[in-house]
C-alpha cells in the first residue's frame, strides 16, 4: 500500500485549503487503495474570511486546527512530516496555499514559503518521490525546488507572470487535465483555478492523483 502525504492549509477557499479540491483527492487516493498521512504547519493563518460576505472578521483562526475539520482529526503538524514514511506528496489548492504555506497573495514572486514545507517538499524530491499541486498551489513549486519546473496553475496570466519570474516554466492546460515533469517527477492541474463546476475539478484531480501513485517506485 502506497502511502501520500497530503498538506493542508486551513478550511476554506478564501482563507485556507479549497476543501473540494481537498476531498476530492483524498477520495481519489482512497479509491486507489493508498493510505493518506495528512499535514499541517501549526501556527495561525494569515487572517480570517466570511465565506458569505467575502469579508474579513475579527477573529484569529489555527491553520492546523482548521485544517483537522478535512481531516476528521487525524493530522499531524508539517514540522514532523517525514519523508521517509511517505511514498508522494500532494498540496492541494485554496487561498491558503498562498496565504499559509506562502504569502504569495500578498508578495507575488517576491513571495516566501514556510521552512516545514521546504523542508518536506525538497527531502520528498531528492528522493526522487513524486509530488502533486493543485490549483494556485504549483506557483510555490519554482522557489519550492530551486528549478524551472514545468507546471500549470491554468491560463491566468498575471499568476502566470509572476511563475514565470520566480523561474518556472508555465504550460496553460484546462481544468479535466494534468502537466507532468517527468523529469522531476512533479504533477500540476488547474482545478478550481479554472473548473466551472466539482466534477470537471475531479477529473483533473483523479489524473493527477493516478500520475502521481504511478510515478511511485
Amino acid at each position: 500500500m502506497k502511502t501520500v502525504g497530503v498538506v493542508l492549509s486551513g478550511c476554506g477557499v478564501f482563507d485556507g485549503a479549497e476543501i473540494h479540491e481537498s476531498v476530492l483527492t483524498m477520495l481519489a487516493l482512497d479509491r486507489a487503495g493508498a493510505r493518506v498521512l495528512f499535514f499541517a504547519p501549526d501556527k495561525p493563518q494569515l487572517h480570517v474570511i466570511n465565506h458569505i460576505t467575502g469579508e474579513e472578521m475579527a477573529e484569529q483562526r489555527n491553520v492546523l486546527v482548521e485544517s483537522a475539520r478535512i481531516a476528521r482529526g487525524h493530522i499531524t503538524p508539517l514540522s514532523l512530516a517525514d519523508s521517509a514514511q511517505l511514498d508522494a506528496l500532494i498540496v492541494p489548492g485554496g487561498f491558503g496555499a498562498a496565504k499559509n504555506l506562502s504569502d504569495f497573495a500578498i508578495k507575488g514572486a517576491e513571495c516566501t514559503l514556510d521552512p516545514d514545507l521546504v523542508k518536506l517538499t525538497q527531502s520528498m524530491h531528492k528522493s526522487g518521490k513524486p509530488i502533486g499541486f493543485i490549483c494556485i498551489s504549483p506557483v510555490m513549486l519554482p522557489k519550492l525546488l530551486g528549478k524551472p519546473i514545468r507546471l500549470t496553475i491554468g491560463n491566468d496570466p498575471d499568476t502566470i507572470d509572476a511563475i514565470e519570474i520566480m523561474g518556472g516554466e508555465h504550460v496553460i492546460c484546462p481544468a479535466d487535465d494534468v502537466v507532468i515533469d517527468i523529469d522531476n517527477k512533479v504533477v500540476t492541474t488547474p482545478a478550481y483555478m479554472l473548473a466551472g463546476s466539482i466534477s470537471e475539478a475531479a477529473k483533473g484531480i483523479d489524473k493527477l492523483v493516478t500520475k502521481v501513485l504511478d510515478l511511485t517506485e
